[in-house]
């Protein structure tokens, strides 16, 4: 007989806490929340201190009946949502639905699935802590005090179907400003020097770096003619050698925003698949015999801490599996970000002895890339250092100076699991120098000066834009994924070659913003409001006392915006071609996918196109028509004719205008982890990547 009932919001996270609890409880799944804000109106009454009204999603009646109808068989209920704010607030809507006393011992937190946590949390259950649902009831009441205000004003004004939301502005903000800057860029020519040179038979390259010693900026080719100018023969000095040993630590587990960025860097994972993926890991897999396991902590933290228990797990398996020697002795020391909450451990896989080998049978092919690298990324972490050789040697000739940079890897201690990428895509590659004493003479083989031009702040990638977020204070954990997937659904921004790039309507949008609303799009204030919210979580103020401080200014800039804000019609920009299907010019639309061709006659026609870019390379199958780059169903490139469907051929790799040596097939070009191999489709031959 079952004398318990314990609420999770998902059914795989029940299947997996159900294997640890045993027969006398029953585990049930809400779906998420049961209760929310109606969308058919704000759901927010001003005028009585921002009262909520709550009414049953729409679909949940079922889910609720069931609920209650476990509800009234056993002797007590167990709330068991997530570990953060949301969690606190489904737990607290469950116990109004259900009569449950939410000042009971009704409410169990785990942050991971594991049968040592989940039995440990059972033991000692808690109340729930309202200062943590009024603050994401704040959150709530904040999101639709601006959403549902501004945005029918900009269906108004400008568009159907356009929102603002606090966070997604200013994240939109971020795009289009750094848009400005690029287009402001000036660029400024700079040269280096790279020499070639040898000793007896070993050669190494060094870099100009001064006359005298000094450091100098080339900034012209008469520069560096006068620096050239100054050599005298093929000898050079070596003035100074430096060696010297560095010792370099490894980054700390994953929190949810450098999980993000990471999956992103590494495994080309958008935020929203990183998120899903996680979630999946968190909640439970089925291992064989094994049942339903949870194998990563809770995925929404902004911690790097790590308990104790799960530390001391790591270095007994770095310990066994890679030696003493690998094991980390101090204890590590990061450094808490101004804006961390704290609340949870780092993002890490609950069990360190499971390796990615041993699970590879049981995970799909993505959930076993996330996985390796949430598990290599704190085994990393809890390793030794790497120990580095680096050298730095200066030659001289006639005052002329160049330096060269070796460096070797003397241990490599963490790195032989694990190395952080970035998002320059620099390679760390070892520059063996031969062994250059102070006073010896070296040849010089080769001058190579090379004119550059200083490039513009780059646009931002998922990742960059993630990381910029959170070090401004902008969102949460939970928020970041679900923001740059509002921004694009919206129209927005859209992603060229993986970078954001605003779109005209988007750019629109935000100088509407600016114009009778700044302080939503402002950085500073997002990252105050944030702060408020974590105020009204550690209890310090009372959540209504910060919306009535909003609202008061914001409804005078509301009053002002219905008056003043003027219409804005966004013209179609002509494709330069007539629709074949009604002979109406085409024009380009914006979607969630970004631009493509639309009738101009819609909706008496509704053809549609998309925007076809040519690779400059004739069809290899029919010989007539032209290469063009095209997108699958997943958003994955690949390249087709475009006389399709009358010519059928298509590639993952990208054509190229040159044929095979061996069997004149046309060669392509194959992406790799490093670069880019030009080879054949039909035979063995392929060239070194670059």
């Amino acid at each position: 007989m079952e004398e318990y009932l314990v609420i999770v919001e998902s059914p795989a996270k029940a299947k997996t806490i159900k294997r640890y609890l045993g027969k006398k409880y029953a585990v049930k799944a809400s779906m998420g929340h049961v209760r929310d804000l109606p969308r058919s109106q704000m759901g927010v009454d001003v005028e009585e201190e921002f009262n909520p009204k709550y009414i049953t999603i729409r679909g949940k009646g079922p889910v609720l009946k069931e609920l209650k109808t476990a509800a009234k068989k056993v002797k007590k209920i167990y709330l068991a949502a997530d570990p953060d704010r949301e969690g606190e607030a489904i737990a607290w809507h469950l116990a109004q639905s259900l009569d449950v006393d939410v000042t009971s011992d009704c409410r169990v937190v785990f942050n991971e699935i594991t049968k040592d946590a989940i039995k440990a949390s059972f033991k000692h259950p808690r109340a729930i802590n309202m200062d943590l649902v009024d603050a994401q009831q704040a959150r709530r009441v904040l999101d639709r005090l601006v959403g549902y205000n501004i945005s029918p004003l900009l269906w108004k004004k400008v568009k159907k179907g356009l929102s603002a939301g606090r966070v997604q502005s200013v994240a939109v903000k971020l795009i289009v400003d750094r848009e400005k800057e690029i287009a402001a860029f000036v660029p400024e020519e700079y040269w280096t020097i790279k020499g070639n040179f040898l000793k007896g038979k070993e050669a190494f390259e060094a870099q100009f770096y001064g006359i005298d010693g000094k450091k100098v900026e080339l900034k012209s080719q008469q520069e560096v003619e006068q620096i050239l100018s100054k050599l005298s023969g093929d000898d050079f000095s070596i003035a100074s050698v430096k060696k010297k040993e560095r010792k370099r630590n490894p980054a700390a587990p994953f929190t949810t925003s450098s999980l993000q960025q990471e999956a992103a860097r590494k495994l080309n994972f958008r935020a929203k698949k990183t998120m899903m993926l996680a979630q999946q890991l968190y909640e439970g897999i089925e291992l064989g015999k094994k049942g339903t396991v949870g194998l990563i902590t809770y995925m929404r933290t902004d911690s790097t801490r790590v308990s104790e228990t799960a530390e001391n797990e790591a270095r007994n398996y770095i310990e066994n599996k890679y030696g003493q020697e690998y094991t980390r002795t101090a204890k590590r020391n990061d450094k808490k970000s101004s804006n961390s909450q704290d609340a949870h451990e780092a993002v890490r896989p609950t069990y360190a002895d499971k390796s990615p080998s041993e699970l590879k049978a049981y995970l799909s092919r993505d959930q076993l890339r996330l996985y390796k690298l949430i598990w290599e990324r704190f085994i990393a972490s809890q390793m030794a250092p790497a120990v580095l050789d680096t050298v730095v040697a200066e030659l001289v000739n006639n005052g002329v100076t160049f330096r060269a940079n070796g460096s070797s890897v003397k241990f490599n201690g963490f790195m032989k699991v694990y190395v952080e990428g970035n998002d320059d895509n620099k390679k760390e590659e070892d520059r063996i120098l031969p062994e250059l004493l102070q006073g010896e003479t070296v040849k010089n083989s080769k001058i190579d000066p090379n004119q550059h031009f200083t490039q513009p702040p780059p646009r931002y990638s998922e990742a960059r834009l993630v990381k910029t977020m959170e070090e401004l204070g902008i969102g949460r954990p939970s928020t970041y994924a679900p923001t740059l997937d509002t921004i694009q659904k919206r129209g927005y921004v859209a992603l060229q070659e993986k970078r954001f790039v605003p779109t005209e309507l988007g750019e629109i949008v935000l100088e509407l913003m600016n114009e009778f609303f700044p302080e939503i799009i402002s950085a500073d204030f997002t990252a105050q409001m944030e702060a408020n919210l974590d105020s009204i979580e550690d209890g310090k103020i009372r959540w209504v006392e910060v919306m009535d401080n909003f609202y008061k200014d914001f409804a005078k800039r509301l009053s002002v915006a219905e008056e003043e804000m003027k219409e804005v019609e966004i013209k179609d920009e002509p494709a330069g071609e007539d629709c074949e299907k009604c002979g109406h010019e085409m024009v380009y639309k914006m979607g969630r996918f970004g631009k493509f061709m639309a009738c101009s006659n819609f909706p008496d026609c509704r053809n549609t196109k998309a925007i076809l870019k040519e690779i400059g390379v004739k069809c290899p199958d029919c010989k007539e028509g032209n290469v063009v780059e095209r997108k699958s169903k997943k958003r994955r490139i690949f390249y087709g004719c475009d006389r399709y469907p009358t010519c059928e051929y298509t590639s993952w790799d990208k054509p190229i205008a040159r044929e095979c040596p061996k069997c004149s097939t046309q060669l392509v070009e194959k992406k790799l982890k490093k670069g880019v191999q030009v080879q054949c489709p039909a035979c063995d031959f392929s060239e070194k990547p670059n």
